[in-house]
């Protein structure tokens, strides 16, 4: 038997967190195993569903790595199979035609609440269902009415629901398009699906799913329902607690690895370790070892994450990610340094990439200005000299290298009795037009030459102003 699990979001908004480790969570269960993984687009909700969503979650996917075997699977191009699959229900006597009105089902609601009862359809059209003179019918599903459905759940344990406290849920309404518990029962019954994993929310809807598959004798999936992922606050996450869609996280200048490690990490894990490559996650990864508790998302775990990610990192794959940023600002990475010694310079000191392309303008762009701060505090009585004398120094240097101009620095400053600082650190504005960078001889050898020399004599002439 291959392994089979999809993810099948509804194209009603953008890639969101929770679906997001959803994906994950299907995509390395089914590597683990050897087997598909399918992506399928459940966009039957026609007056919700957008193209501009269908975009979202195809890019959400491609960023963060999860490449999918099989599709992207369209429901509204299966209307055809799901007639057919309807048409044998209601043939096998599993299915029946419903005339009863929204406003008789309303009153009815009304008055099982009233009674404190529970909410569901009585049966009226079951077993003498009368047709009604311009009114199309609803098909509903003949629920099975005694007995229990059992779902050994491989995360939350054995649940049982009795059928008794399922009602005969509308599986085509009157338009005669078909719902979504109709919908995803042909789709992972013609598409083999062997496991499905997805939020515990589809808890309610598991037991009716298990029962049409039954009615249409295929064989039923494994389920496992994810814990929910909650805010700080307790309440599930949603916008009010910050970034929750996917490219939101890329926007921010988080790496997709940084993401997908935070991400396997809410609700399962391996020992106390924290850091996986995805070669890791995917040897590692179980669903025995998937927590049933809902997780907290932390977005200063995830920052601390990202941070290592950057840190140790292959920085040509840094570069690849950082570039997007650079461009974000206007910038063409081919007119200054190459964007891997870059993230080797910058990566110490910058958490997110957004951090690091804003860090990292003045190796490619004029500034405008200098930091008010910063210019003055080094651009003192004096200073001027200082770098006067470092142009000079400078300006006859065939070998632009960094150890080369961290012994010019060092052995001016010894020669004008000043602390490194004193000479370090005017160079530095001079030519950063901020008090933060990276080592000088770091910064002076990715600058170059030509631009050192030119904003050297730029810093001179504000200084004598």
């Amino acid at each position: 038997m291959t392994i089979t699990t999809r993810f099948a979001p509804s194209p009603t908004g953008y890639l969101h967190v929770g679906g997001a480790r959803t994906a994950l969570f299907s995509w390395l269960y089914a590597r683990k195993h050897g087997g598909k993984f399918i992506l399928r687009i459940e966009d039957t909700d026609l007056e919700r569903s957008t193209q501009a969503s269908v975009d979202a979650i195809l890019q959400g996917m491609d960023w963060l790595g999860l490449g999918y075997d099989e599709g992207p699977y369209y429901q509204t191009q299966r209307f055809g199979r799901y007639k057919e699959v309807i048409q044998q229900l209601l043939a096998q006597g599993d299915a029946y035609y419903c005339y009863c009105s929204k406003e008789e089902l309303e009153t009815l609601r009304t008055e099982q609440m009233a009674n404190k009862e529970k909410p569901r359809y009585n049966g009226k059209c079951r077993e003498h269902a009368v047709a009604i003179e311009g009114r199309e019918p609803v098909i509903r599903f003949k629920n099975p009415v005694d007995g229990a459905v059992t779902i050994p759940d491989l995360v939350k344990g054995e649940i049982v629901v009795a059928n008794k406290e399922l009602d005969d849920l509308i599986i085509a309404r009157g338009d005669g398009t078909p719902t979504y518990n109709l919908t995803v029962v042909v789709d992972d019954m013609d598409m083999g699906v062997t496991h499905v994993i997805r939020g515990d929310d589809h808890i309610n809807n598991t037991p009716r799913q298990m029962n049409i598959l039954a009615a249409l004798g295929a064989t039923l999936p494994k389920y496992a329902h994810l814990p929910m992922i909650l805010g700080a606050d307790g309440a599930r996450l949603s916008k009010r607690h910050g970034a929750v869609s996917v490219m939101q996280y890329r926007d921010d200048g988080y790496l997709p690895e940084a993401l997908l490690n935070y991400l396997v990490r809410l609700g399962w894990s391996h020992g106390d370790q924290e850091i996986f490559s995805m070669e890791e996650m995917i040897g590692f990864f179980e669903l025995d070892d998937v927590n049933g508790s809902p997780s907290t998302f932390n977005p200063d775990k995830l920052l601390w994450l990202n941070h290592q990610y950057m840190m140790h990192g292959d920085p040509v794959h840094v570069a690849k990610h950082l570039n997007w940023h650079i461009e974000q600002l206007g910038i063409d990475a081919a007119d200054g340094p190459n964007l891997v010694d870059i993230v080797k310079a910058q990566r110490e000191r910058s958490k997110t990439l957004v951090e690091m392309a804003n860090a990292s303008v003045y190796f490619y762009k004029e500034f405008d200005a200098y930091d008010d701060k910063a210019a003055k505090k080094a651009f003192t009585a004096g200073s001027e000299e200082v770098l006067a004398r470092i142009y000079d120094e400078f300006a006859v240097v065939t070998d632009w290298q960094g150890g080369q101009l961290h012994e010019i620095i060092a052995n001016l400053a010894e020669t004008l009795s000043l602390n490194m600082g004193k000479v370090a650190q005017p160079l530095r504005v001079a030519i950063c037009g901020s008090g933060v960078s990276p080592a000088i001889d770091v910064t002076l050898s990715l600058l170059g030459k030509e631009k050192t020399l030119a904003r050297i004599k730029r810093a001179i002439t504000y200084i004598k102003k």
